[in-house]
């Protein structure tokens, strides 16, 4: 597999070209001529021996827990990787295979009040036997976004307590968003990518322009409630004909990774795109961010002439002769590398970090210098701790691998 999660099906078939294409042909991004400059800052390894390693979660100052693609949850205590399974979702998964693959366990978040409830949250991808009603075929796979409880004063996640917060059909394997994380309002907020496949040939328009469906879509909703969830009364579709209420914003193609920037209380998408540009946007209610009509700030479909008007454009773009998979990051709150205040650090699977420094209304991207990142590294997801410091996640291989595989790592970024 060309990268973990993000759809890319035909770009990865022949990397070699397209990197070639990308090279003669590039387009400049669009804060190229206001590069604020590079910042060189370290990292450093906390840990390796994990499988496909997808997100981070952070439960006690002390304790860490990293997903495994393939599907357990596993506990870091005092920078070690411990043999504790906090949670193994394999029963309930389908099976990962071992190359290319982007379903599995995506994502982990802990609820606001998590020290006193033991409440978290996890995506991961399991068999269907629905069939798609379009193609009269078998759905490919459910996504299923679901509640779970720590047993009292234990590690270990009290399997009984499950409960199924939503689940969507998907009619291929790639595209799943994944992204869960707790708004500053308290709401849950979960992307879901554009079903699958290329250039979002899901109907007429596309899953991301429609509003009946939770594909191409960012949702806010309100877990704290006895049933599954409830939706806000504030969601800006509430109470529209045809359109699903849960939906906050709309037009993506697949959002991998969403975070809140505890000090803006901002939301941050990581937008991967299709084949030429990459994106980053900021959550706002009711927007459209134009998929599949644009990607990025260009045409798409169709590939001229495309209407803008309504569009919310994305922070930055970069051009695939930079990158081809954008990992959204999290903006800096820590102490520790005073040069990344304030700043939303982010990269691209293939390596180049990069951050984003708000200047008057727009944003200026300048690259990251990462001392000791390894050269072999894919980088699959992020990570924040309680005191802000930041993390992000590595594989060395380009897939899951076969049982026993255990080539991912965790880095922590540190001052220079």
């Amino acid at each position: 597999m060309k990268k973990i999660i993000q759809a890319k099906s035909t770009r990865y078939t022949s990397l070699l070209s397209v990197a070639l294409i990308a090279t003669l042909f590039a387009l400049p991004s669009f804060t190229k001529n206001d590069d604020p400059g590079i910042i060189t800052i370290n990292s450093v390894k906390v840990t390796g021996g994990i499988q496909a390693p997808t997100s981070l979660a952070f439960p006690t100052p002390n304790k860490a827990w990293v997903t495994e693609q393939t599907g357990k949850v596993r506990l870091i205590k005092d920078g070690q990787l411990t043999d504790v399974v906090v949670l193994d979702l394999k029963p309930k998964m389908l099976r990962v295979n071992s190359g290319y693959e982007e379903r599995g366990l995506l994502n982990i978040t802990l609820h606001p009040k998590f020290a006193t409830n033991g409440k978290f949250y996890v995506f991961y991808s399991r068999r269907t036997s629905t069939m798609n009603p379009d193609n009269k075929r078998r759905f490919d796979h459910t996504d299923v976004v679901a509640e779970y409880k720590m047993l009292p004063n234990s590690d270990i996640a009290d399997t009984t307590s499950a409960r199924i917060i939503l689940t969507q059909d998907k009619p291929d394997g790639n595209h799943n968003g994944s992204g869960i994380v707790f708004g500053a309002d308290g709401y849950l907020y979960v992307s879901f990518g554009d079903g699958g496949g290329q250039h979002d040939q899901h109907g007429p328009i596309g899953n991301g322009q429609r509003m009946d469906t939770w594909l191409g879509k960012l949702l806010r909703i309100n877990v704290n409630v006895d049933s599954t969830y409830s939706v806000p009364k504030d969601n800006p579709f509430v109470g529209k004909a045809g359109v699903k209420p849960e939906i906050w914003s709309y037009g993506f193609r697949n959002p991998y990774r969403i975070s809140l920037d505890k000090a803006s209380k901002q939301i941050f998408i990581g937008e991967v795109g299709q084949d030429t540009w990459e994106e980053v946007d900021i959550a706002q209610k009711g927007a459209n961010y134009g998929w599949r009509l644009v990607e990025g700030n260009h045409c798409h479909n169709p590939a001229t002439g495309c209407d803008f008007t309504g569009l919310t454009p994305p922070i930055t773009e970069y051009h695939h002769s930079e990158g081809v998979s954008v990992i959204g990051g999290y903006v800096y709150n820590g102490k520790d590398v005073p040069s990344l205040k304030g700043k939303y650090i982010f990269g691209d699977w293939t390596g180049p970090i990069w951050y984003l420094q708000k200047a008057g209304d727009k944003w200026l991207r300048g690259k990251v210098n990462m001392t000791n990142f390894p050269a072999s590294g894919k980088i699959t997801g992020w990570g924040e701790d309680q005191a802000g410091e930041q993390y992000y996640l590595i594989n060395s291989e380009a897939s899951p691998g076969p049982a026993g595989s255990t080539t991912g790592s965790i880095y922590k970024i540190i001052k220079n």
